[in-house]
């Protein structure tokens, strides 16, 4: 990423948005895919409205956010931005889904029954079904939240069962690999599962994988949706 001193912070956004957007489309058509078939979420926690509305006057429509009070503030200040996407992205805590119900798009965490539940009875009747991702732990590791895989099954069918919610498709944060290599191997099994799954469910089309270190092997590896976040907004915390 070119970083330009002479540009404004938020002329910097537009730029490194930009970037990032031609560095998705080159890896999707390395991967022998159609360009457009990997959408980006601009991961903005922690930044302020004022990059958001950057990114948003540069086309960019999906915000992922990882704190829900913060997510919920954002919501209500920005709400006159007409076709923005909220999508949260951060564990889940029982006593927050009422904020996240009443606001957010999307939910990519959900990897407890509780949660699901919560979050289809709080959904307010005036607002669209919430499109949620269920979140498998790949790696296995103690501290990551998600099911494993074996217990998917279930987990979709739970979801699918709840009159608010809308099942997407979905989500990991796997650990660190050392190579492209590995990082496919480990995405591997996720691929294979959410394949199989839209196959029975033409509604599941999202696979939500890929971060700034590892967007070769995500989109390799089927990714519709890759999270940036500091290859946009930099890596700098500005206070709101």
């Amino acid at each position: 990423m070119t970083i330009d001193t002479n540009l404004s912070h938020a002329d910097q956004v537009t730029q490194n948005l930009s970037q990032v957007r031609q560095q998705v489309e080159q890896l999707a058509i390395d991967a022998g895919r159609d360009q457009a078939s990997v959408r980006i979420l601009a991961v903005s926690k922690t930044k302020p409205l004022t990059d958001i509305q950057a990114a948003y006057q540069s086309g960019q429509r999906a915000f992922g956010e990882n704190y829900v009070q913060e997510a919920f503030d954002k919501y209500h200040a920005l709400a006159e931005l007409k076709g923005i996407e909220w999508h949260f992205i951060g564990p889940i805590q029982s006593n927050k889904t009422r904020q996240i119900a009443e606001s957010m798009d999307w939910v990519h965490s959900i990897d407890r029954e509780k949660i699901a539940r919560r979050l289809s009875e709080q959904r307010p009747d005036n607002m669209p079904t919430l499109q949620v991702c269920i979140q498998v732990n790949i790696s296995g590791e103690e501290s990551k939240s998600g099911i494993l895989l074996e217990q998917l099954p279930a987990m979709v069918e739970l979801v699918q069962s709840l009159p608010n919610l809308q099942l997407r498709g979905l989500m990991a944060i796997p650990a660190p690999q050392q190579s492209f290599a590995t990082q496919c191997q480990v995405y591997q099994p996720l691929q294979q599962a959410f394949l199989e799954l839209s196959k029975s469910d033409s509604m599941i089309d999202t696979l939500s994988i890929g971060m700034s270190a590892d967007l070769p092997a995500a989109i390799s590896s089927g990714s519709t949706m890759v999270r940036v976040g500091t290859a946009i907004f930099g890596a700098r915390d500005y206070a709101q």
